[in-house]
């Protein structure tokens, strides 16, 4: 991998991130937790935990990677990208003059692997790509205990450091926020294609791969763009990628009502007429949430909330009643096959 920063005369650029903020000495990217100290770009938040819980996995979310597990979850603070809609907006927006650290890898990999049920570890609640040097020790801990490891991430990050983030992570939930430039231009503060990019390099490496896109009403929620995104999906990364379409609720700076039911159903079904397995999340209802075999149609997973009944499935993971691969990592966990 080439050099996560270059020193310049009257500044440092960090290449962690498409920005390559050009940061003055004492000062920060737009992250808010990369700052210059003079010779080097310094990770402020090394350590720094600001969630810490024994997740289902089906949370993050991921349906298709050892569904019914659980996985300890960890997040830190600050993102480089500026979301005025976004849910997690009191860590990821938070800069502070000081942190403490509070953690080490070989902490976290200790506590993984005593977690009951527990599958690994996963990046998540902020943007992990920004906590690139923690992810990396404390992955590759992880690692050395035999389990797995997960991040959940906007997926804006240059093509050298997600090569190395791709050789210490298993899966991953790349959030794709919308399917036009000026989405991503207006409401984030970013471009759409690195993170396209993004999940084009992870498809290919083999590794596991999930998307989520929020469903904001008025910025995101046309049928015409759901299903060019979802075309683009099939076609670039592959039909069976699963597609989580979460609802949304206003948060942070922005008031946009709630999504309605009836939109987030018309855009899962567009979805589905050209991907495998499409989600619904966010919601008071189980619609959305089970895994039919993309093959023959018998439901092989029911959920409810977070609670997960696996059906119809034989030990490795496929359907029962026609012999379709369903699941490619799959255990039976502590939950009993029927």
């Amino acid at each position: 991998m080439g050099p996560l920063f270059l020193k310049y005369d009257r500044y440092i650029e960090c290449r962690l991130c498409p920005h390559m903020c050009k940061i003055a000495q004492g000062k920060r990217g737009i992250c808010g937790v990369r700052k210059n100290t003079g010779d080097e770009i310094e990770l402020l938040t090394y350590g720094v935990v600001s969630g810490y819980s024994l997740d289902p996995v089906e949370k993050k979310p991921l349906y298709h990677f050892f569904p019914g597990s659980n996985v300890l979850s960890i997040g830190s603070y600050g993102c480089n990208m500026r979301c005025d809609f976004c849910q997690n907006w009191h860590i990821s927006q938070k800069s502070a003059e000081d942190f403490s650290r509070n953690t080490t890898p070989d902490l976290l990999a200790d506590e993984a692997v005593s977690s009951g049920n527990n599958l690994g570890l996963a990046f998540t609640y902020n943007e992990p790509v920004i906590w690139f040097e923690f992810i990396r020790d404390t992955a590759l801990k992880i690692k050395g205990k035999g389990l797995f490891t997960v991040l959940v991430s906007n997926g804006y990050v240059n093509k050298d450091p997600l090569d190395e983030i791709i050789g210490f992570t298993d899966a991953f939930n790349i959030d794709l926020k919308a399917f036009n430039n000026d989405f991503y231009k207006r409401l984030t503060g970013a471009e759409i294609e690195p993170v396209k990019n993004t999940l084009k390099q992870i498809a290919t490496s083999g590794k596991h791969l999930e998307i989520t896109t929020l469903i904001i009403p008025g910025r995101n929620d046309s049928l015409q763009e759901m299903t060019e995104q979802a075309l683009w999906i099939a076609g670039e990364l592959g039909k069976d990628t699963p597609l989580h379409l979460s609802r949304y609720f206003p948060t942070y700076r922005r008031d946009d009502p709630p999504t309605s039911g009836k939109a987030l159903t018309a855009l899962y079904e567009t979805a589905s007429a050209h991907l495998d397995y499409v989600y619904m999340g966010n919601i008071n209802s189980d619609a959305g949430h089970d895994t039919k075999c993309k093959n023959c149609g018998t439901i092989v997973t029911k959920r409810s909330g977070y609670s997960t009944d696996l059906l119809n499935l034989d030990n490795e993971g496929s359907c029962i009643s026609c012999g379709s691969r369903v699941y490619r990592y799959f255990t039976l966990s502590s939950r009993k096959l029927r």
